[in-house]
């Protein structure tokens, strides 16, 4: 098997995600036992788990256009506590449709926001639902100016804190898995929140039309629990 120096891979073909673990050494880990996204269904209530309490600062937008995924890179500062540890923001990005399902059905667009663990390497993801309703006012700041091509970013003198992008409830589905693109490392705790946001079916259309279906199917569970806490 080659080695991963400039291997592509995609979302469609023979680079697709069926293929992912077979492409190079180091996407061996995409057909391993702790994998993401998943089905959400019969959740098993934990209200040990604890708040979500994110402490997230004030950013510059910067919006990059990385060829598999709009992502939003941040300022540091902005940090996550779970089980004690803390977590540094990196970065957010969109997926069109959503990666994680509930009960079988997506959503038509999902956030991942992105922390790492700088002690450990481990990563804490909160994936946040979209569902189509009415306009976000945040998103309308930029939408019309979404970066078309790969390597563009789109950056403005806008200021924001990332949370704007969390519905006021932040109960959520708690497991462990790994990143949803090659390598595919399962080192992530993943926090699924249970209320979406909306965005209007204009605006999702917006990120899809650059995106199009940039969604990992979702991987067995393979014993995993989910957990829920209730807020």
């Amino acid at each position: 098997m080659p080695s991963c120096d400039g291997v592509e891979w995609s979302y469609t073909g023979t680079e697709g995600p069926g293929e992912w673990e077979f492409l190079c050494t180091d996407y061996t880990t995409c057909g391993g036992e702790r994998q993401s996204p998943v089905n959400i269904s019969n959740a098993v209530a934990d209200n040990t788990l604890g708040n979500l309490v994110p402490a997230y600062q004030e950013t510059g937008l910067s919006l990059l256009n990385n060829g598999h995924t709009l992502q939003f890179n941040v300022d540091a500062g902005s940090t996550l506590d779970i089980d004690g540890q803390t977590y540094n923001l990196l970065q957010f990005h969109t997926h069109t449709h959503s990666e994680h399902t509930l009960n079988n059905q997506d959503f038509p667009m999902e956030f991942h926001f992105v922390h790492k663990n700088d002690a450990t390497g481990d990563l804490a993801v909160i994936g946040v639902w979209v569902s189509t309703g009415t306009t976000n006012p945040f998103i309308s700041t930029f939408v019309d100016n979404l970066p078309m091509e790969e390597g563009e970013t789109l950056s403005t003198g806008d200021r924001f804190t990332p949370n704007v992008l969390f519905p006021d409830n932040l109960s959520y589905y708690s497991y462990e898995g790994s990143l949803t693109t090659p390598p595919c490392s399962e080192i992530v705790h993943w926090r699924v929140l249970k209320n979406s946001i909306q965005l209007s079916a204009d605006q999702i259309a917006s990120f899809e039309a650059l995106e199009h279906t940039n969604a990992r199917p979702v991987q067995d569970l393979n014993g995993r629990e989910v957990l829920v806490f209730e807020e």
